[in-house]
């Protein structure tokens, strides 16, 4: 397989790799109004720590979906042995395999920009209830940055553009989210260390060539710790 960013964070099962981690997905909610029967998509889940806090906090229905198989194998081993009853599913944010106005509230850790923007923003809009919550913590571009910095940084993340904060908005608002807040997030200068992460659900043989990947990830985000940002968008 490919050593690819994101199948790094499969083979290392990294919980909580977005910026901020589990800690600030736990400050995001508590503002929330979320009871036993408000209905969360946790889109791109990865190994299920999001999915399995918020069933274990709130013990509302819970939907995991992720598309890489790995993550989602990783994600139903951990709500099995927390003998959790969260939904999970195989399936790509830009193709929700869910009925229409289907959840309460979206959320998507570091996963969009990963998507067709044009294609997964509208899939959220479509498969939210009418006063739907979307909350999504994405990396914004801050400052302009060369051609070929941006194609360094595409390349290896495997995104398929970087956005700023007014491109954010209007992908938001041309679905059809009436209301959009933004959060500006300062990271920690090691956020983005994967190595401080207190979860790793990891695969057996690791090939050496993904800790080279990890290496190029500290690297990357040190580089361009000032061009590239983190912010919250809270969408209705």
């Amino acid at each position: 397989m490919e050593s690819t960013y994101l199948n790094c964070l499969a083979f290392f099962g990294v919980g909580g790799a977005h910026p901020g981690g589990l800690q600030l997905t736990k400050n995001i909610l508590s503002r929330e109004k979320i009871g036993s029967t408000t209905k969360i998509l946790d889109v791109g889940c990865g190994t299920g720590q999001t999915s399995a806090y918020i069933a274990k906090k709130y013990g509302c229905h819970v939907t995991a979906l992720d598309c890489h198989t790995i993550m989602i194998e990783k994600a139903k081993k951990r709500f099995r042995s927390l003998q959790l009853p969260v939904v999970t599913c195989y399936g790509s944010a830009e193709h929700l395999p869910f009925e229409d106005e289907s959840f309460d509230m979206i959320l998507s850790e570091s996963v969009t920009a990963f998507t067709d923007v044009s294609k997964s923003i509208p899939e959220y809009k479509r498969v939210l209830k009418p006063n739907g919550i979307l909350l999504a913590i994405e990396m914004t571009l801050e400052n302009l940055i060369t051609e070929a910095e941006l194609a360094q940084i595409l390349h290896f993340y495997g995104v398929r553009q970087l956005l700023s904060e007014a491109e954010w908005r209007a992908h938001f608002q041309k679905a059809g989210f009436r209301q959009v807040l933004s959060e500006n997030f300062k990271l920690h200068p090691d956020a983005q260390n994967m190595c401080h992460a207190l979860d790793f659900s990891l695969s057996k043989n690791i090939d050496p060539s993904y800790f080279h990947t990890l290496h190029q990830h500290q690297y990357l985000s040190m580089i361009y710790k000032d061009r590239l940002g983190c912010r919250i968008y809270r969408c209705q």
